[in-house]
């Protein structure tokens, strides 16, 4: 008989939340706690138990004594038991997806459909690839061969984000675990709640204790994660800065890293471009999830002479995005994560309205009535942009979009090269042969021609430049969860040197 469903509502609250260690909730030993809140409201959900320096080293300990069984565990069981988990992560899809809008804000009919959806189509990919990560055999003639075993890491450190708290989760433990890695996950401090449920589920679906781990914290915590000396890998998503810390202190034992980071995206629509296919793709790869993707095409670069009628249709479409109570089916942007970021997205907005670029719509905080003491912000759009603006070369993490004008080809590959970053990009073409010739040439770890923010499990997700390090998702991700060794087979006799 299956369990009752829990329903959470924006005034849901929760009882004390701990750290999950070795297959079940543990006390932390000096009792301090954080609260996390629900971004609709401001209103307090529960308190949440801190890892300490005990509670990490027990979790890394804990991750461990479970490497050498699961590590040794048939490929095809683990296989199955991963298969488990994304069955029950999609059977409890609604229940997860109410607890996600509830800790992050976002809206429902987002995370209803997109966030356990597709952390689970990951952890099943990973699921049927198990059985298939296998090594090589070298020949070498005339008496000797060589075989290239790929074998699990160890302990792995996960460090999550708080635009997609389950989804990240998903991404990272999904592929280490098929590779026979343990894992000890610290969530991001402003969105706690949803990867507990994900240890619940693991364990419910058969994973071993000790194999997938969370602690609880904020700096201090992952820092003490990053730092542990059995920790084999760290991998983070989470801002340049973060990312550049983690890979400095992992290098003091070096440590592999995974780093998904931060990007200031564009997207280029020509004039021949299918401008209703170009103005959906922008309107969600600047406003979906309030703004807060990673990889979303924060500058718009528009061809001349189909500029003005583009910058009127995204005016007239972006006033239309219904922003609201996150829990309510009609609304289409929830808040903001949190008090802090709201006060971070309005000074770039500030800095916008003092530019010289044209204010078409949008940016202002939404206070009072329905909207309470949540941390909302109208979609805004900034026309006339220059490549020099402080909110067009910085990360704004929010709904800002910013368009630019551009004349020929060449000039705007080489305007939209001109970044740090380089995680994402896109084309709008119906040009064949431009559209191949243009996505070749941007420096981005993945670009998507006439479409946007599509990232099945299939292919690797990751950047280029300050972007990031290495790649999730696809086969490539098994290259970051796996170590390669070689044995050399002598079948003669060793020659007289001496």
């Amino acid at each position: 008989m299956a369990a009752a469903r829990t329903s959470y509502n924006a005034t849901s609250t929760l009882e004390l939340q701990r750290n999950f260690v070795a297959g079940d909730y543990v006390a932390n030993t000096d009792g301090a706690t954080f609260a996390t809140c629900h971004p609709g409201s401001g209103r307090k959900i529960c308190d949440v138990e801190i890892a300490g320096q005990s509670e990490v080293d027990a979790a890394v300990t804990a991750a461990r004594a479970a490497f050498a069984g699961w590590s040794a565990t048939p490929a095809a069981e683990r296989g199955e038991i991963l298969r488990r988990a994304a069955r029950l992560l999609r059977e409890q899809n609604d229940e997860l997806a109410e607890l996600e809008t509830l800790d992050t804000g976002k809206a429902i009919c987002e995370t209803s459909v997109v966030d356990i959806a597709t952390g689970a189509d990951v952890v099943e990919y990973y699921a049927g690839i198990a059985q298939s990560i296998h090594g090589q055999h070298v020949d070498l003639p005339p008496a000797a061969f060589a075989l290239l075993r790929r074998e699990p890491l160890g302990v792995c450190a996960g460090i999550g984000a708080w635009n997609y708290p389950i989804q990240i989760a998903m991404w990272k433990s999904g592929p280490a675990l098929a590779c026979g890695n343990t894992m000890v996950f610290k969530p991001a401090e402003h969105t706690p709640l949803t990867a507990l449920r994900l240890a619940e589920i693991y364990a419910e679906a058969g994973v071993p204790p000790g194999v997938f781990n969370v602690v609880q914290g904020a700096g201090e915590t992952g820092a003490a994660l990053v730092a542990h000396p059995d920790v084999a890998k760290v991998t983070l998503t989470g801002s340049v800065p973060t990312g550049k810390a983690v890979m400095a202190q992992a290098a003091q034992d070096l440590k592999k890293v995974t780093l998904e980071l931060g990007g200031k995206s564009p997207i280029i629509v020509f004039d021949d471009a299918a401008m209703e296919s170009a103005l959906n793709a922008v309107l969600v790869g600047n406003f979906y999830s309030t703004g807060q993707v990673c990889s979303n095409g924060t500058r718009v670069f528009v061809q001349d002479s189909c500029y003005d009628e583009f910058v009127e249709c995204l005016a007239e479409r972006t006033q239309a995005i219904r922003v609201g109570d996150p829990f309510d089916p009609k609304t289409q942007m929830g808040p903001l994560v949190s008090k802090e970021h709201l006060q971070k997205v309005c000074s770039y907005l500030k800095a916008a309205r003092s530019s010289t670029a044209r204010h078409i719509c949008g940016g202002d905080v939404l206070s009072g009535g329905a909207y309470g003491d949540g941390y909302f912000v109208s979609p805004a759009v900034f026309a006339d942009c220059d490549d020099d603006m402080e909110f067009v070369r910085e990360e704004v993490f929010g709904p800002l979009l910013a368009v630019l004008r551009f004349g020929n080809e060449d000039e705007v590959i080489q305007r939209a090269n001109s970044t740090d970053f380089g995680l994402a990009g896109a084309v709008f073409t119906r040009d064949f042969s431009r559209a191949h010739r243009v996505a070749n040439q941007l420096q981005a770890g993945i670009v998507w021609i006439n479409d946007y923010n599509v990232t099945p499990p299939e292919v690797p997700f990751g950047g280029y430049k300050q972007s990031g390090v290495g790649r999730e998702n696809g086969l490539q991700a098994i290259e970051h969860y796996t170590q390669v060794k070689t044995v050399y087979a002598n079948l003669g006799d060793v020659d007289r040197t001496y």
